[in-house]
This record gives C-alpha cells, structure tokens and sequence, in this order.
C-alpha cells in the first residue's frame, strides 16, 4: 500500500494563496455592495463586511487608502469598491483588500431599519412614557443567549454589586430568522411569570445582520407592551437598535445594563448606617430639646402656683360676665324705647282714635258747608235784587206808567211813521189799549228830508 503524503494547514493555506495571487480574475476586481460592521478607527486601517441579499465578504482598506476617501463610510451605505482578492494565512479566510471606494446608495437592510424606525417614531414609541427601573429589584430577568458572554457579565456584575437579588435567565435565540419570534416569546414569558422586578434584553457584538432581530417590529411592540420594565443592551456602544430606542433604558454594554439595574449592596448599607446614626444624633438632639424644655416648664411658676394659671382666665370671666350684663341692660333699655315708640305709633294708627278724628273733620267741615252756604245765598239775594231792580227800571210797563204808550197795527209794534198806515191802530197804555183811525200822517222835518 503506498505511503500517503499528508498536507499541513500552513502548507495548504499557502497554496492556496499563491492561486488567488496569481489568477488574473482576482487581481483587479469591481464589487457592490452594502457595508455591514463597519467601525471607524481613527488614523488606522479600516475592516469591514461587504454583503449582498445571499453573501458577505470581509473587507481590508489600508490607511493610505482611507485618507484618500472624500466621504465617511457607514455601516448600510452601499458602495462601489475596486480591489484585489487575497486570503489571509493564520485564518485562512479569504478577503478584499480595497483599493477605491465610491458611495452608491443605501443598502436594503438600512432602509429597512431607517423605515420601521420613521413608522415607530410616527406612533409614538420612542416618545411613550417611560417606566421607572426598581431601586432595590428582588429578580432580574435576562433575555439573552444562554451561551454568550452577556448572561456571564450581568450575573457576575450583579453578585459584584447586589448579590441579593436572583439573576433568572430566559434562554433565547439572538441571531438568525427564527431569533425574533424567540426573543418575544421569552419577553411574554417573563411577562407572564408575575414575579420579576426587571427585564434585561441583551446580546453582544456583531454585524448589523447579527443583530438584526432586534431591529424587527414584532420586537419592538413586545418591549413596548411589556409590563416590566426593560433594560436593552444590544451590541456595542456605537451600534443602536430598535429595542434600544424603545426599552426603557439603554446600556452600552451587559456590565452597564447590570449596574443600572441593581445598586451596589454595600453603598446602600452605607447609606443606612449613615442614615441610622444621623436619626439616632436627631433624635438624641430632640429628646435633649424636649428635656431642657421639660425642666424649664418644671420649674415654671404654674407649676409651683397652679391657682395663678388660672387667675386671669377668672378675671378676664368676670369682665366678660360684667360686659355681657350692661350688654344685656343696653339692650332691654333700648328695646323698651322700641316697644314704647312702636305703642304710640299704634295708638296713632287706632281705628277708634281715626274714627274720632274724621267725625271732629266730618263737624267742622259740616259747619263750614253751613256757613259758606248761608253767605252764598245771601250774596245771591242780593245779586237777584239788584237784578230785579234793574229789570224793573228798565220794565216798559214801568216807562209806560210814567205816560208813555206804543202803536201796534196789524199786531206789529209801530216803530217810525214809515211803519205807519192809515188804516185802524191800537194804542197800549200802561192801564189799557184803545182803538183808533190812522187819518193823516205827518213825518218830522228829518223824515221829510229823508
């Protein structure tokens, strides 16, 4: 049987470096691509991830190349790239070394990110109230890998600090397609369980596909509707989530999130025996007051003389008892000047009395009518007989007594001879009339002329 060469690790890595170095396909080399965890390293070369939706690459720009870029580069640009392709020895990993890079858009999953991240912020998410982390919690729970370093450093952090309370560890699924249904399912669990205090959700570095799951919506709405508060450490410093922007607390790191979650036991201890001995110093001061207090009041004269506390309070009665009489009297006496006031004013008003009143009125006033009626028809006496003696002054009968007497003829009174005719006329006279024949008629030398 022939004897079989066996091929060392080094041997075989070396060769297969030769064949990427010499294929001329791989000299020179125009790639697109998204960049993923990408760390910027000041004056440093830079290494980084290339990916599309299938594959990834890793990516080697040296510094002399960096400095020449006209931009920054971020983790989800997406990029044009010129470079070779070289595999790197001690981990036999293949990688691009960058020569150029230009800035061609923005990659799927940073849209995606920047997308559900604008639609959260539209909601109200991010803005929500946030709930308060317990000061003293009896039990943490923690969200996390069972075997990353994230549960070693918060339980080691917390027995450090607080070594009372209980670290419970809700073992989930942090990185692929099935991590994000996981991680909800164990954040409900911890929910539901009734009887922790706080919520840890953690896990540690990588790519922004490795922590992609944390950047799902159905993640972010269990955080949110948790009743626990959350305390979320996901990736490094630099790298935010979704969860990040909704938990309740942000830690850059599992260490952080521990020691925000719990105090340091011997701090707090320090702070009651601090406390204890300044309530024991006040209260030793205030039974001091008290006791000063106390002898003074002790040695007090009310308390030699009791009586004399009460004196004044008996003399300040008896005034009281003396004011409250003439009070009293003042007020009967100007009572009475009311009620006597008030009978008179009734008196005044009594029918009997109103009754006198108006029959006295009802006499004057009779005796006046009497009066005034008597020298009324005196006066109109007198006025009639003056009138009758003017009437009879100017009576014809009274003219014709004197001798005068008129003509009537044809029973009209006969006025002037042009009212005379000669025919029969009657002559009146103040005892009688007489008959007589008009013959001749002799008008005066005025009636001629006229």
């Amino acid at each position: 049987m022939a004897q079989t060469d066996y091929l060392t690790v080094t041997a075989l890595t070396q060769y297969l470096k030769r064949k990427f170095d010499v294929d001329p396909y791989l000299g020179k080399v125009y790639l697109t691509g998204e960049i993923s965890n990408f760390r910027l390293r000041p004056h440093a070369h830079q290494y980084f991830s290339l990916k599309d939706d299938h594959a990834k690459i890793s990516a080697i720009m040296f510094k002399s190349a960096f400095e020449k870029l006209k931009f920054t580069p971020e983790t989800g640009m997406k990029v044009l790239v010129t470079g070779r392709i070289s595999l790197y020895e001690p981990t036999g990993n293949y990688q691009i070394y960058v020569e150029r890079m230009e800035p061609d858009g923005v990659g799927q999953l940073y849209q995606a990110y920047e997308q559900l991240k604008q639609k959260l912020a539209d909601e109200g998410l991010f803005t929500a109230p946030k709930r308060p982390l317990p000061r003293f919690p009896k039990r943490i729970a923690v969200v996390t890998s069972p075997s990353g370093a994230v549960i070693r450093d918060i339980i080691t952090t917390t027995r450090r600090r607080f070594p009372i309370a209980q670290i419970v560890l809700f073992p989930a699924v942090v990185q692929g397609d099935a991590a994000a249904a996981d991680i909800v399912r164990q954040i409900q669990r911890a929910n539901a369980n009734g009887s922790f205090d706080t919520l840890i959700i953690g896990r540690g570095g990588g790519s922004i596909e490795d922590l992609w799951p944390f950047n799902e919506e159905i993640v972010a709405r269990a955080i949110a509707a948790s009743e626990l508060p959350i305390i979320s450490s996901v990736g490094h410093e630099t790298d935010t989530t979704i969860a990040d922007l909704v938990a309740d607390v942000r830690a850059a790191t599992p260490t952080a999130a521990a020691e925000l979650a719990v105090p340091v036991l011997s701090d707090e201890l320090l702070k009651l025996s601090q406390q204890r001995t300044r309530l024991l110093n006040a209260m030793s001061n205030r039974i001091n007051f008290q006791q000063e207090r106390l002898n003074k009041l002790m040695t007090a004269y009310v308390f030699r003389q009791p009586q004399r506390l009460y004196e004044t309070y008996v003399e300040r009665l008896d005034r009281a008892q003396q004011a409250l009489m003439r009070n009293m009297q003042t007020q009967v006496r100007q009572r009475q000047q009311r009620f006597a006031l008030a009978q008179q004013g009734l008196l005044g008003q009594s029918p009997l009395e109103r009754v006198h009143r108006d029959q006295l009125l009802v006499s004057q006033t009779s005796a006046r009518l009497n009066t005034e009626a008597k020298r009324y028809l005196t006066n109109r006496q007198k006025q009639v007989a003056q009138l009758i003696n003017g009437l009879d002054y100017l009576s014809p009968l009274k003219i014709m007594g004197r001798g005068y007497s008129y003509v009537t003829q044809n029973d009209h009174v006969v006025r002037s001879v042009n009212d005379l005719k000669v025919a029969p006329a009657t002559i009146h006279l103040s005892d009688g009339t007489a008959e007589a024949d008009i013959k001749t008629i002799t008008p005066t030398s005025e009636d001629k002329h006229e």
